[in-house]
Formats: structure tokens, C-alpha cells, sequence
């Protein structure tokens, strides 16, 4: 992409929209402020999501990411019953899956990247109508599962408690189920920080 003469300017706003496209499309959003919700909306109720996919549990394990992402903003109070609620959130888990990218000589896999999509509903209880909803909310992370390709500088390594001299004293079981564990951490936290931007800025 660098190349040893100045872009046109023109060349340089092409660069920036396509960076800005794929900064949305990775999942960074700027922090959302609530204006798309009813202005007199107080708490949400997060009904249990359904799962389509063959991942058991993971319906379950992302509500948590969900739950912490909206108690985070302090623009809703979450609350454990439909009937305390002003707002409910329902959803289903369409799609998630963990797939090899990267081999080594011998065709064993160095390298996992992880994807799930989910759809979701807002409801306004209180209004009893529909204000929102996606088909489409998605995350996605990557994980080396050697210590070969793990690289210490990474968002999701630095989120472990691990160190770059720590890898080489692990096994590679440890090595796969600590990285793949951090993946999917940061795959669900961003997630959660998806969902609760679009739902809250109405996109």
C-alpha cells in the first residue's frame, strides 16, 4: 500500500473511506449515546436469545457480553423480569463457527479464526411495537494455537495474563486453549459493543 512518491490527493480520500469503511466493518464503533432509544425508556429486559447454530451455549455466554456492554453505558438499567422492564431485547444466534486459515508444513493447523452472527429485536413494552431490528450483528476474532505464530503485541494477547516469555514454557493444549479462550473474549466483547451501538443509535 506505501509506495516512495506522494499520493493525489484524491488517491488519499479514497484511503480514508476505505479505512473508514473497514474500521465499522471490524466492529469499532464510537461510543453510543442512546439517542435512537424512547427517551423515557429506563430498563431493558434481555430475554434468553435461541441458537441455531451447534455451538451449545453460546445464546447463553454472549447475553452475558450483552448484559455487561449495557450496564457499562448506565443508559439502561438491566432488570431480571419482562414485567420490570420498559424495553426488551430478544435475539437468536445464526451463525458461529470456528475455522482453520493457517498450516504448518504439515498440514496441521497454526491458525483458527472464529465468526458469529446473531439478529435481534427491540421491543418498547410499554408502547407495544417494534423500534429496532438487525439481522446482521457480527464479530469475529482470529487465534494462533502455536507458540510459533502467537505474536505478544496483539489487542488479544495483551488482554491475557500471559507474557511473550510465558508461550514458550506452555504446552501447545495450553498454548491453543489459552489463545483460542482470549479470541473469543475479545470476539464477545466486541460483539456486545456492536450490538449495543446499533441498537442504541438505531443503525
Amino acid at each position: 500500500m506505501r509506495k516512495s512518491h506522494y499520493p493525489r490527493p484524491s488517491s488519499l480520500l479514497g484511503f480514508a473511506i476505505a479505512a473508514g469503511l473497514l474500521i465499522s466493518g471490524c466492529g469499532y464503533h464510537f461510543a453510543a449515546s442512546g439517542d435512537a432509544l424512547p427517551q423515557g425508556a429506563q430498563t431493558i429486559y434481555v430475554s434468553r436469545f435461541g441458537n441455531s447454530t451447534r455451538v451449545t451455549g453460546i445464546n447463553d455466554e454472549l447475553m452475558r457480553y450483552i448484559k455487561d456492554e449495557i450496564a457499562m453505558h448506565r443508559r439502561l438499567k438491566v432488570v431480571s423480569s419482562r414485567d420490570m422492564a420498559d424495553l426488551e431485547l430478544s435475539g437468536e444466534v445464526r451463525f458461529a463457527v470456528q475455522t482453520p486459515v493457517n498450516f504448518n508444513s504439515a498440514l496441521e493447523p497454526t491458525q483458527y479464526n472464529q465468526n458469529v452472527i446473531v439478529s435481534a429485536t427491540l421491543k418498547d413494552l410499554r408502547a407495544k411495537k417494534t423500534i429496532w431490528r438487525t439481522n446482521n450483528v457480527a464479530a469475529g476474532g482470529s487465534a494462533p494455537v502455536v507458540a510459533t505464530t502467537v505474536v505478544a503485541t496483539t489487542p488479544t494477547f495483551l488482554q491475557q495474563n500471559l507474557r511473550g516469555n510465558d508461550i514458550a514454557n506452555l504446552t501447545d493444549i495450553q498454548t491453543a486453549q489459552t489463545q483460542t479462550a482470549g479470541a473469543r473474549d475479545l470476539m464477545m466483547q466486541t460483539f456486545a459493543k456492536n450490538l449495543y451501538s446499533e441498537m442504541a443509535e438505531g443503525f
